[in-house]
């Protein structure tokens, strides 16, 4: 494979340093792992071991208005020597918001080895966090007179199958180099990843040379014995140009070839029953809620997402999340996100699902724990991800219903519109007004049971539909929001019918609705709105089978009327 450079890229351009990332990623391991949040400047180095005589880069981040020119460097010196700094600004617009990104790249030298720590740097009012780095003794000086040594190494000998284990190709030079190419690493039985690239200076019994690291992350997928061929190195060094008129190479052709390595690959132990077989340094669970879960009513949702993060694993190992069903909730999943990330050590995989919580009555509720089980590799143990069980408090639904007013008659009659002529007149006695209001209420009561008499004995014999104007005025809606394909307009639509068409009833939510009308087809077209409704996918709901559906419950309960003649169109020609 090629690696270094072609015919139309010189080695030197591919070994400039490269670009920082490591910053970013410890960020996110450290955001998912539960860390508190980190100030507006953060520290990272390219790598966390080195020998004795090599740089290493150290890159300084600012995202507020630290002035990283300010920065106070004198601890650094006392471990370090300072061989170069430049500084790097960037400008990004995301949803109109400006914001800049200032950098600050030092290149370092340790002065001894052993373990050392780059010291916290404060800028400011903010202070990096400080990092360790693991410092080898020097290099050993290639033998002869070889101006480039190309090698291979691993940083174990022996790994469980499906673990990781890095796999460093290194290219020393102290000349420069027109080109060079690595060939391909084929292995059997095994997944081969790609890792960032690092370059930079060694100084080996005084004498400087330009090193290029290429790094793979190996997963072997078979215990027994993993061998790693040896690679090819090819480059032409470079003889200068002669004149104006020389585009330079035709140098000597270089041929290096690295040493072969055997790998043990271990078993799964015996010990580890559990279904998914995770070989990690660590593995860690983490729960984050769109909103405070104690703060549920029944028939809203909040998002509840699980995070996996494993050392050394890649995210497709890592199992899905299962959410066990609770009586009076109900989950949505929505699709997990599965990534690798990288950090100096090598990978880092990460999934998380999320499915929206729905309750659907009110209570207390305890959502179970999860546990994963994962095989440490440095204790040789078997260990638990943990996440404890939690109580969820749900309240009742605020109702929204509708609003009715009272039904008053045409012409208001006020009985004592018509004064008396003589108010102080007396009957046997006492006042006559008394005996005139209850002759008038009996009058009315009279009237009022021979209207309902004869009305009863004309109607024909049908049952009486509640077909009410508010009714048919919030079927309508109902309908109109269907045509409109809203599943979240749809849900509030279907309880507002419902307080009009089941008066008796008071629904909260779309399950309590689907178990009152009783309705096989009706619940599982509120399956289907309440999956469309609690997913990412809101977009690609159909209301035409719901409302058809609507259509035909009402009209079997007595409702519809004429409009079972000409039923309402979702689709109006001209619209």
């Amino acid at each position: 494979m090629k690696v270094v450079n072609d015919k139309n890229r010189a080695l030197g351009e591919m070994m400039k340093p490269i670009s920082n990332t490591l910053a970013a990623l410890v960020i996110l391991i450290m955001t998912l792992g539960g860390s508190p949040a980190m100030g507006a400047i953060n520290a990272s180095l390219d790598r966390d071991r080195v020998a004795l005589g090599d740089t290493v880069r150290l890159t300084i981040i600012a995202t507020e208005n630290e002035k990283l020119k300010d920065a106070d460097l004198r601890d650094l010196t006392e471990n370090f020597e300072i061989i170069g700094r430049s500084t790097n600004n960037s400008t990004s617009i995301v949803n109109g918001r400006m914001s800049q990104t200032r950098k600050v790249i030092i290149d370092l030298m340790p002065r001894r080895a052993g373990s050392l720590y780059v010291p916290s740097i404060r800028i400011g009012q903010n202070s990096t966090q400080s990092i360790r780095i693991q410092v080898s003794p020097a290099s050993a000086a290639p033998t002869g007179e070889q101006t480039v040594v190309f090698e291979a190494e691993v940083d174990k000998d022996s790994v469980y199958v499906q673990g990781q284990v890095i796999l460093t190709l290194r290219i020393q030079q102290s000349i420069n180099l027109d080109g060079g190419n690595i060939s391909e690493l084929k292995l059997d039985n095994a997944f081969v990843k790609p890792l960032e690239q690092h370059s930079f200076q060694r100084n080996i019994d005084g004498r400087p040379w330009r090193v290029n690291e290429v790094r793979y992350a190996i997963f072997p997928e078979k215990s027994g014995t993993l061998e790693i061929p040896a690679q090819v190195f090819s480059g032409r060094a470079s003889r200068g140009r002669q004149s104006v008129f020389d585009l330079g190479g035709g140098g000597q052709l270089l041929r290096r070839n690295s040493q072969p390595i055997s790998i043990n690959v271990l078993p799964k132990p015996s010990s580890f029953t559990a279904d998914t077989w995770l070989p990690t340094q660590s593995l860690t669970l983490q729960e984050t809620w769109s909103s405070e879960p104690n703060e549920l009513r029944v028939g809203e949702s909040a998002t509840r997402t699980i995070t996996i993060v494993g050392e050394g694993l890649q995210g497709a190992q890592l199992p899905p999340i299962l959410f066990t069903p609770i009586d009076g909730v109900k989950y949505y999943p929505d699709q997990p996100t599965i990534e690798d990330q990288e950090l100096t050590d090598g990978l880092v995989g990460i999934r998380q699902d999320s499915a929206a919580v729905v309750a659907i009555r009110p209570g207390t509720f305890l959502i179970p724990e999860i546990r994963i089980p994962w095989w440490n590799t440095q204790t040789e143990q078997l260990e638990y991800a943990v996440l404890p069980e939690r109580e969820i408090n749900v309240a009742t639904a605020e109702i929204t219903g509708l609003k009715t007013e009272p039904v008053l008659p045409a012409t208001p009659i006020d009985i004592t519109a018509t004064p008396l002529t003589n108010p102080t007149r007396h009957w046997l006695g006492g006042p006559i007004w008394p005996i005139v209001s209850a002759i008038s209420t009996l009058g009315w009561i009279l009237t009022l049971l021979y209207l309902w008499r004869v009305r009863r004995s004309t109607a024909p014999n049908k049952p009486h539909a509640p077909d009410t104007s508010a009714e048919k005025q919030v079927f309508k809606q109902l309908l109109a929001v269907c045509a409109d394909n809203n599943a979240a307009r749809t849900r509030g639509a279907i309880i507002d019918w419902i307080a009009a068409f089941k008066p008796k009833a008071s629904p909260v939510s779309l399950d309590e609705i689907a178990k009152l009308l009783g309705d096989e087809e009706f619940s599982r077209e509120i399956d289907t709105l309440d999956t469309c409704l609690y997913s990412s996918d809101q977009d690609h709901w159909d209301g035409t089978s719901l409302a058809d559906c609507l259509h035909r419950l009402r009209r079997a309960s007595g409702h519809g009327g004429d409009e079972t003649a000409e039923p309402i169109k979702l689709y109006p020609n001209g619209d």
